[in-house]
């Protein structure tokens, strides 16, 4: 049995050989290169009829010349089958999915395989052939998860990481419904951590606007629960989650314990006590679900009613409760677009709240904010100045820098750490999203690759609209006592 099948595989072979000599035949006019070896010899010439290749390829697959097996591609409920006439080699080449399916149809002598799919699936079934067959297909935003589903599935590596870096890279892409939560579900199915892991950051570094769509009302529980306790969410300020997690209560009616954890993973104690107050007498989730966060609600009004540092004493409150996210509200940065960020050092001041404490309301620290397109760490050999004096040099280009340093110092920074955040925008389709977000204590250059993708000489940058480089300086205060690890 084995000798026989392997004679009608070398048939088969020879036959679709034969078949494709046919259409390529003289046709294709040669594409010479030259090649050169390392050296700088000369190499060998290469006569290149690729392009043509994958042309009659393609036009094997549509009339479907030799084929050797019928694929019969099945819906549940659905009476309509689409039958694609292929060629086992070349399945059997690109999938081993298919290369076992087709041994198993061999021992059965079948001329067909029945594929059981989604409709999703099957709408693209015929793409999904066709790289097969070709190495490239074109697609839809919305075809890109059940091509990924396909490739997955029968174990295309080539297709499945390709669609994986295109859905990466179009996260931002505008869609009627959205589509980054549904991707993120299907990639916890498929276990795409790439993919999952990206659909996750982009949520939550562009929560704000994410809150504002129709998308915020269909993500799941879990999803919800992926993204509440991270501290780089990037919000107006908390009162907006807040506002936006009672509608998706509303909207989906979970289970009591889902509520309630979500609502504890707020950060009350991130919010004025005049909206605490607020709350409290008008939120209709708020007063069905006060018990549940009652203690939250209790530290937070201590937390706003004394100095943070002596209710650090007596109180344990090293909990995210008292970590600031990624706030864009003027009280926690500022928002900065460099024109000609290419050009020279550019330079800023800015006031921020000291701390998030009701206790720190009405101190302000005044910061001074410098962009350098070209900074470099100084060198270690001196240049002598006209004073007589030497000074260490600084390379001339450099990578983009920013600093960020407090105007005075002052006796109510003690006990006090200001986290600088940088939220890094750029275009896609139009549309600006935040692409990066380095975090520093006094300077970018904590952070080797800030702003290494950017590129801000191309002219095409994505990082660069109408001449400017948007960036969102966020300062946030923590205090010691309170985020000190225990021993």
């Amino acid at each position: 049995m084995l000798k026989q099948n392997t004679a009608r595989a070398q048939i088969r072979v020879r036959m679709l050989l034969l078949a494709l000599c046919c259409h390529l035949g003289p046709a294709a006019a040669g594409v010479l290169k030259v090649e050169r070896t390392p050296d700088g010899g000369g190499g060998g010439d290469t006569i290149s009829h690729s392009a043509a290749l994958v042309w009659h390829l393609e036009a094997l697959m549509a009339q479907g010349d030799s084929s050797d097996v019928s694929l019969r591609v099945e819906t549940p409920n659905a009476e309509e089958v689409k039958v694609i006439q292929a060629h086992s080699l070349l399945l059997s080449l690109q999938s081993s999915v298919f290369a076992d399916m087709l041994l198993s149809r061999n021992n059965n002598n079948s001329s067909s395989l029945v594929l059981k799919e989604s409709p999703d699936c099957a709408a693209v079934f015929d793409k999904f052939i066709r790289y097969l067959y070709c190495g490239e297909l074109s697609l839809h935003l919305e075809q890109a998860m059940p091509l990924h589903r396909l490739a997955t599935k029968y174990r295309v590596l080539g297709l499945q990481q390709g669609l994986t870096q295109y859905m990466t890279q179009n996260l931002a892409r505008d869609s009627p419904l959205g589509h980054v939560a549904g991707w993120y579900e299907y990639a916890l199915q498929a276990g795409d951590v790439t993919l999952r892991d990206s659909c996750l950051q982009y949520l939550a570094w562009n929560l704000s606007s994410v809150l504002r769509s129709g998308e915020w009302s269909v993500i799941s529980s879990r999803l919800l629960m992926s993204l509440l306790p991270r501290s780089d969410l990037v919000l107006q300020s908390e009162m907006e989650l807040f506002a936006a997690l009672e509608v998706w209560i509303v909207q989906n009616d979970p289970d009591g314990l889902t509520a309630e954890n979500a609502l504890r993973a707020v950060r009350y104690a991130m919010m004025p006590p005049r909206e605490l107050f607020r709350l409290q007498t008008q939120s209709s989730i708020l007063a069905r679900y006060q018990e549940s966060v009652r203690d939250l609600l209790y530290m937070s009004y201590q937390f706003h009613s004394a100095s943070p540092l002596q209710m650090a004493k007596f109180f344990d409150v090293n909990c995210s409760l008292f970590m600031p996210r990624n706030y864009l509200s003027p009280v926690w940065g500022f928002s900065w677009n460099i024109n000609n960020p290419t050009r020279d050092d550019r330079s800023t001041s800015f006031q921020t709240q000291l701390g998030p404490s009701g206790h720190d309301a009405s101190k302000r620290v005044t910061w001074n904010g410098l962009f350098s397109p070209r900074w470099a760490a100084l060198s270690s050999k001196p240049t002598n100045t006209d004073a007589g004096t030497t000074q260490p040099s600084r390379v001339e280009r450099g990578r983009p820098r920013l600093i960020v340093t407090p105007a005075t110092s002052s006796a109510d920074f003690a006990g006090v750490n200001f986290q600088k955040t940088v939220l890094v925008m750029a275009q896609h389709k139009g549309k600006a999203v935040v692409r990066h977000i380095y975090n520093f204590y006094q300077s970018t250059e904590e952070n080797e690759d800030f702003l290494e993708e950017a590129d801000l000489y191309r002219k095409t940058s994505d990082y660069v609209a109408d001449g400017s480089l948007s960036i969102h300086i966020i300062v946030k205060p923590l205090y010691q006592t309170l985020t000190a690890s225990k021993k």
